[in-house]
């Protein structure tokens, strides 16, 4: 196929010249921006799983969840608390007593003046609480696991996503590049076409209506010529963006679809043997789908990652129910302290000056918490979790059917795509024959302007085509992949040895 499009483009070839004085005119854009190495696939899905900013978002959320495990497992630790306190009394507290206490003589109504504390008065505890049967708590310590793996998947699904979001822009810039080179292609031609129609029409052996028909068609195809490279600049933007690229305009890729042979990896170039060997799971499209399919099914409900975090989130909110119901059973925890307290008189001087003038304590105890009745709360909650919990399940199955469907869908996609792109491939070959027949009639005056014009755009039309059913099945391949949960460089290495041969 490669060959027979070279011959067709020598013709073309004269061209060139005209091609360079109407650049600047046509496409000021691409001729003002200067050749840059291109960059094949893997390395801009390298790009993108290490500056991606959603999917630092996402990591940054993992290790977040992350430190709430470690932040509820400090309940299950004991826990050492110090304080101290100084008190300086500048009028120390004067308590009054019956005076019979200290003179059995005295009257009823007489009272001595006592006071209690000193000028300094030091106070400083160490407190120990170790738990020793808290079910609340170590149910938590379950939820923030599995919340852990959930936001671990998450961040796997992510990358997964944005893996296939990076295939999908890649191969959308190749289709709008091609869009632009054919319809380059059909300006130049018509451009020369419409040059030597009017010599002709000058000599008198062309009709005014052959020019006018040439100049209608070169003001139709101009216009879509700019639209064209304006999606080329659009789908560089946007795929730049999705890999953290600081230079938009810098970003150039590698491969062509229109020269893609899906059933051969050793016919492609090696940019294009590159992308057609990024796939993660491993199907024969040429031999059919019916056994590949059954095992793509298979592994949707295993390693797909939205079914993944359908799972997850059923078993974290189980673990929920179980926290709230375990509100019901008691807590033992067993304490300790150590007090010393002291004071003194006059100038302050730390913890007193003798043992008259300070004195410790000590005390160990378990201290046992049964909620024995605290209004209808906890039932209300744990009949609130429980339904959360039938959602989540309910969620579960309808995810498992979907993802099962989607499969199949998306395979057939992938089968279709392919059998179209052989057929459009045989009708290439066959445009550029009736393209070669046209022209060589036309050269000789044997053909009309009319039957090469169509000639031309029947080739141009074949040639996209092929490339966008190469593009559809290189896309649903990428689906198809993040569909059975093995995308390439997250969950499965990339071969890039020419002689693989899985499509």
């Amino acid at each position: 196929m490669n060959m027979t499009r070279r011959r067709a483009t020598r013709p073309f070839i004269a061209v060139g010249a005209v091609v360079v004085a109407l650049g600047t005119e046509v496409l000021p854009a691409v001729a003002q921006t200067q050749a840059v190495e291109p960059r094949d696939l893997t390395t801009l899905v390298r790009a993108a799983l290490d500056g991606n900013r959603d999917l630092i978002a996402a990591r940054e959320a993992y290790v977040t969840a992350q430190e709430q495990v470690s932040e509820a497992w400090s309940n299950v630790m004991p826990s050492v608390d110090f304080n101290a306190s100084y008190t300086r009394n500048i009028a120390p507290a004067l308590n009054f007593l019956p005076a019979a206490i200290f003179d059995p003589t005295a009257g009823p109504d007489e009272y001595i003046g006592v006071q209690f504390g000193a000028d300094n008065v030091w106070n400083s505890t160490i407190s120990v609480e170790q738990p020793l049967f808290r079910p609340g708590v170590i149910v938590a310590l379950g939820a923030a696991s599995r919340y852990e793996n959930l936001q671990g998947e998450m961040v796997r699904g992510r990358a997964q996503s944005l893996v296939t979001q990076i295939r999908t822009g890649y191969y959308v810039l190749l289709l709008a590049q091609e869009q632009t080179r054919l319809t380059e292609n059909s300006v130049n031609r018509v451009r020369e076409s419409l040059k030597e129609t009017k010599a002709l029409n000058a000599a008198g052996l062309s009709s005014d209506y052959d020019v006018l028909r040439l100049e209608v068609e070169l003001a139709n195809l101009e216009p879509n010529l700019r639209r064209a490279t304006n999606a080329v600049l659009q789908a560089r933007r946007q795929l730049a963006i999705q890999v953290n690229l600081a230079d938009h305009e810098a970003l150039e890729v590698s491969g062509s679809l229109a020269e893609m042979d899906l059933d051969d990896l050793s016919r492609n170039t090696p940019a294009n043997r590159e992308i057609l060997a990024f796939n993660g799971l491993e199907i024969d499209v040429a031999d059919g789908l019916t056994q590949d399919l059954e095992e793509a099914i298979t592994r949707s409900g295993e390693l797909r990652s939205d079914v993944r975090q359908l799972e997850l989130t059923e078993e974290l909110r189980h673990t929920e129910m179980r926290a709230e119901q375990a509100t019901y059973l008691p807590e033992i925890t067993l304490f300790g302290n150590y007090v010393i307290n002291a004071q003194d008189n006059g100038s302050p001087s730390f913890f007193g000056r003798g043992d008259g003038q300070r004195a410790d304590s000590k005390a160990v105890g378990l201290r046992v918490s049964l909620p024995v009745f605290q209004g209808f709360r906890r039932d209300a909650r744990i009949d609130q979790k429980r339904a959360a919990l039938r959602q989540a399940q309910a969620m579960t199955s309808q995810g498992v059917e979907v993802a099962q469907s989607q499969v199949r869908t998306i395979a057939e996609g992938v089968e279709e795509a392919y059998l179209r792109a052989r057929g459009q491939q045989r009708a290439v070959g066959q445009a550029h024959r009736g393209f070669e027949i046209a022209s060589a009639q036309y050269s000789e005056g044997l053909g009309s302007q009319l039957e090469l014009t169509d000639a031309e755009v029947a080739l141009r039309q074949s040639e996209f085509n092929y490339a966008q059913a190469v593009y559809d099945y290189l896309v649903a391949r990428a689906q198809l992949d993040e569909a059975t949960g093995r995308v390439p460089l997250v969950d499965v290495d990339v071969e890039t040895d020419a002689g693989r041969g899985d499509r």
